[in-house]
């Protein structure tokens, strides 16, 4: 199917976390391929690869040093091949990540940009004089600390990078670079993979002319001072709605295959994703960190999916709660007052109620909390920069647990992360049976896989007081209505709801006699409803 894409979901894959296969602490593609039938159970569509490639792993594989090999710690060609062939058996599609803004320094190709001014590749990167006093061309920051340029004796000019010194920015600005990565991209098209995750993908381009940002008021001083500007010239800028046109055109030839973007941006996440998925010319979809925040009410979860959709109601958004940047959502919300237990049941029938496609991180259908590390347990640089405010992201990277063995079954020698007692309660082997965060996933996915208005359905939103969202999904092409009402809060409420049906689908905390729906604390349900249907408060 060609738009299979829209209204799927896809589980995300940490391949250095998921399954080890040879005892050397770090998971690998065999790994993966054995544990593919529980992501089948689960009943997604799809799955996503954080960077497998080649690199010196200072910042994880988002640092990538080859563009067309595997990293010796996670395998071989032939092994991804093997996952590749593994996965489409099962029914699941495969979609990579694709980290092009940036490399490894010690690519090939940095090497040879900076040998001198005139080589062939002197271009292929963003060089900058600097100012009479020494100093950088502006006032850009990096993402994880310190300006976004650093000094290069040889050139005698500085390069820029939004992330650490060692992972320089391409220069999209130059053709050459545009039709490197189209070739990299035909080379895993031609593999076989269905699609692209693309990595910061409004950081592409930046302003020739070097503009200073401008600051931002954020009220106070924050934990990194890259927030206390508006990037609106280092990033995010016009030239790159082209770019994504050609990559669509790309993997246009291929077929059913498919581009979702990462957005990055503080003010305008949800606009750029419409911009960025409008019509048909650009990425398939885009998510952003719009929902991977602290705020857990009804208001803002309708301000997210009304703006996306009033912005580009061509477009297509894709929702997540959880990934490998941030703390992991059943403990990051357990502070609104309900248990992370409840967090993760309800955030589960959430998610998957929204309308837009979906991204599940591993772990999230086990309920799983982030790990608490010590700074002498750290290897992301984010956290080694900015601790003990930031703690970065190693603890929502931590093993997979399987079973009750050692080590939560990821390993039969000392993970690179370690698995400690609270992670390694949530293994799947304990959830296979009885009422689990696992077997709701299940059972929420069956639901949303067996009504196609949960999967492509427009969403009319009621309004409703906090701490209760509700809306109704439906479809002009099929004749169904599902109300969807979720209590987000700590205490019980009282609904009535008329002319309505019966409950849908497996239903939490949540008891409907007659016109009267009474929703426990994180409660939720789903009930076949008409045009007629009417939700209020008592």
């Amino acid at each position: 199917m060609q738009d299979w894409w829209r209204g799927s979901v896809t589980y995300q894959i940490y391949p250095r976390s998921f399954q080890d296969s040879n005892g050397d602490g770090i998971g690998d593609l065999k790994g993966i391929t054995r544990r593919l039938p529980h992501v089948a159970s689960l009943g997604v569509d799809a799955i996503w690869l954080s960077p497998f490639f080649p690199s010196p792993m200072l910042d994880m594989g988002y640092d990538v040093s080859d563009y067309y090999g595997i990293h010796p710690d996670f395998g071989t060609l032939e092994d991804f091949d093997e996952l590749l062939r593994v996965a489409h058996d099962l029914g699941l599609k495969v979609i990579i990540d694709q980290v092009i803004s940036h490399c490894a320094l010690i690519h090939p190709l940095f090497e040879e940009s900076r040998l001198d001014r005139t080589n062939p590749k002197a271009d292929w990167f963003i060089w900058a004089d600097p100012k009479p006093d020494g100093t950088p061309p502006n006032n850009w920051l990096a993402i994880f600390g310190g300006p976004a340029w650093t000094w290069d004796a040889g050139r005698r000019q500085f390069y820029m990078h939004n992330f650490l010194s060692e992972q320089p920015t391409f220069n999209f600005h130059n053709p050459e670079v545009q039709e490197y990565f189209i070739d990299v991209l035909r080379f895993w098209l031609d593999r076989g993979v269905d699609g692209f995750r693309l990595d910061t993908v409004n950081y592409y381009f930046h302003d020739e002319q070097l503009r200073s940002n401008p600051p931002l008021d954020t009220g106070s001083v924050p934990v990194n001072p890259y927030d206390m500007q508006s990037q609106i010239y280092s990033k995010s800028r016009p030239e790159n709605i082209a770019w994504l046109e050609r990559m669509r055109s790309l993997t246009d030839e291929y077929g059913a295959r498919m581009m979702v973007g990462e957005v990055g941006d503080l003010l305008r996440s949800i606009e750029i994703m419409g911009e960025y998925t409008k019509g048909n010319k650009r990425l398939h979809m885009a998510y952003s960190f719009e929902m991977l925040g602290d705020i857990y009410n009804a208001r803002f979860f309708t301000k997210a999916i009304r703006s996306f959709f009033e912005d580009a109601p061509d477009g297509w958004p894709c929702w997540a709660f959880s990934n490998h940047d941030v703390p992991r959502h059943a403990g990051r919300w357990e502070s609104f007052g309900n248990s992370s237990e409840d967090v993760a049941f309800q955030s589960a029938a959430l998610l998957l109620s929204f309308e837009g496609s979906i991204c599940l991180y591993q772990g999230e259908e086990l309920g799983q909390t982030d790990t608490e590390l010590k700074y002498s347990e750290l290897t992301d640089p984010k956290g080694l920069r900015f601790w003990p405010d930031e703690k970065g992201r190693d603890g929502c990277r931590t093993p997979m647990t399987w079973d009750d063995s050692a080590e939560g079954g990821f390993t039969t020698g000392k993970p690179w992360l370690p698995v400690k007692p609270p992670q390694a309660a949530r293994n799947v082997a304990a959830q296979e049976t009885g009422d689990t965060v696992l077997n709701a996933y299940r059972a929420i996915l069956a639901f949303r896989t067996a009504n196609p208005v949960m999967r492509i359905g427009h969403t009319e939103f009621v309004d409703l007081p906090e701490p209760v969202l509700a809306f109704t999904r439906w479809h002009e092409e099929h004749d169904a209505r599902i109300l969807c009402i979720f209590n987000l809060g700590a205490k019980p409420v009282t609904l009535t709801v008329t002319d309505a049906g019966e409950a849908m689908g497996p239903h939490r905390a949540a008891t409907l006699t007659g016109d009267t729906l009474e929703l426990g604390p994180s409660g939720y349900i789903w009930i076949s409803a008409t045009e007629r249907t009417v939700v209020s408060t008592e």
